[in-house]
């Protein structure tokens, strides 16, 4: 798999001579209390958006975190499991993993809170996680799963789903694309290594996360990111790359099909106090309720004039129903 050789090569120059921004855009970084990142961090946040919800960190959860860069969202992940081994980073390239350790160093002097054992980074690939099953809360990558083909996409999604516990999350951000691409930018492997010839629309996003058995998935936001143009890439046309935010739950699979919040709500206007559909909806009268794709689709096909569905907004922000 040459392809792969190809991103290794790419993240042990960018640990040896950092580059902001190398693959992907920058993001801010999270404004928590008695938080202080390294600006050697910052520069290498090689992600294109975030994978650190404080909503999902509650009680101290265990969590992985693969592909680590400099290791910012690692630290971010121990601000709120502040235990020894509390956050596993794995990585495959030895350079990423050294210039980590060093980095959290630096950490320890700006936050007195931190403790680099807090963390434990493990050689590894996400292809054969060095992980036991069911053992993970959280487990997150950032613009890493876009690099891989399919075949390879799911099988680095079967090892996250085998290493989380029941009811646990993944958490991803990955640059997707609604447009095709032509066999010159998907074959050229650099571009798969800069998190852009590898992305893919969000409805086989999607699939490849609920074919692997997630009953449950967020899209938490979605985002410009990047152009691809004719004068600077082998394309005919401009091509219009977005990252997005995502959370896959390890929930059972409901027996009509996953539940997909893509940012739709269900609206009841009547003149009663509340509206029951009797399969565990209820909404109140002029109160937005959060709804997956599927109940809207449910919702609609009672061709009720009391009801408004909204269009997906790709931002979902926990509550509702399925």
């Amino acid at each position: 798999m040459s392809y792969l050789k190809t991103t290794h090569d790419v993240y042990k120059e960018a640990a040896l001579m950092p580059e902001e921004g190398l693959c992907c855009t920058t993001n801010p970084v999270w404004e928590l209390p008695g938080l202080k990142i390294p600006k050697i961090m910052q520069l290498m946040n090689y992600g294109c958006g975030s994978t650190v919800h404080p909503r999902d960190l509650v009680n101290n959860p265990k969590t992985l975190y693969v592909g680590v860069g400099g290791g910012m969202e690692l630290l971010q992940f121990a601000y709120f499991n502040r235990q020894v081994n509390g956050v596993i980073g794995i990585d495959v390239v030895d350079e990423m993993l050294d210039a980590s350790r060093k980095n959290f160093k630096e950490a320890e002097k700006m936050n007195p809170w931190f403790n680099s054992e807090f963390v434990t980074l493990k050689k590894g690939d996400a292809l054969h996680l060095p992980v036991e099953d069911n053992t993970i809360d959280v487990a997150a990558q950032n613009c890493l799963f876009n690099i891989f083909k399919k075949d390879d996409l799911k099988k680095a999604i079967e090892e996250m789903y085998r290493v989380l516990k029941p009811h646990g999350r993944l958490v991803m951000s990955d640059p997707t694309c609604e447009q095709p691409m032509n066999d010159e930018l998907r074959n050229d492997e650099r571009l798969r290594a800069l998190c852009l010839s590898g992305s893919i629309p969000i409805k086989d996003y999607i699939k490849a996360l609920t074919d692997v058995g997630f009953g449950t998935i967020e899209i938490r936001a979605r985002k410009p990111y990047r152009i691809l143009d004719p004068k600077n890439y082998s394309t005919d046309e401009l091509i219009f790359i977005e990252s997005i935010e995502v959370a896959a739950i390890k929930d059972p699979m409901p027996e009509d099909g996953p539940c997909v919040f893509t940012g739709r709500t269900a609206i009841y206007f009547g003149n009663e106090d509340y509206f029951d559909d009797k399969a565990g909806h209820i909404l109140l009268r002029n109160q937005p309720l959060a709804i997956c794709d599927k109940t809207a689709a449910i919702l609609t096909s009672l061709e009720r004039e009391d009801l408004f569905i909204t269009e997906p907004t790709f931002h979902y922000d926990g509550g509702g129903c399925c």
